[in-house]
């Protein structure tokens, strides 16, 4: 029999699925990040998806958000293939979501294509998103989405 640990365990994954993409998320707007910190925001991402795996009150939103955030991180980093199969993963949790995540998906998938050098893929995905954006309803979610899609557009 296991031993029961002497902490709350559903506070600790509360605690670290939030903390982790918070900090990961630190590092991403880290304009001069080492190479440690590179690999630390890989871990720290995926150190989040497990914990929110663990938690009873994890939805395909968390999910699709998680992979998101994972796939940009890849991005970041010049991993197109990576980058590509984590947004694949996102899109596959979006696809019942509302347009923000949806168009996050697509967002996703438009920046991997592009660092591939796959411009058709991106220009499709690109055009799913900004379709996908003009839905939103919360102008500050949709502005937000708009911004990360200008980036694509260069």
């Amino acid at each position: 029999m296991a031993k029961v640990p002497d902490f709350d365990v559903v506070a600790a994954h509360k605690h670290f699925s939030a903390g982790c993409f918070n900090k990961a998320w630190d590092l991403i707007e880290k304009t001069n990040r080492t190479p440690e910190e590179d690999r630390l925001m890989v871990t720290l991402n995926q150190t989040s998806i497990y914990h929110w795996l663990q938690r009873d009150d994890c939805t395909n939103e968390h999910l699709s958000v998680g992979y998101w955030q994972a796939s940009r991180i890849q991005a970041l980093l010049g991993n197109a293939t990576e980058a590509t199969r984590f947004a694949e993963v996102c899109l596959g949790y979006s696809g019942e979501l509302p347009p923000f995540y949806l168009g996050y998906a697509h967002e996703a998938l438009a920046r991997a294509h592009k660092l591939a050098g796959r411009a058709a893929d991106a220009q499709r995905h690109l055009t799913l998103a900004l379709e996908l954006a003009a839905k939103i309803g919360k102008q500050g979610d949709r502005e937000l989405l708009e911004t990360d899609l200008s980036q694509l557009t260069g």
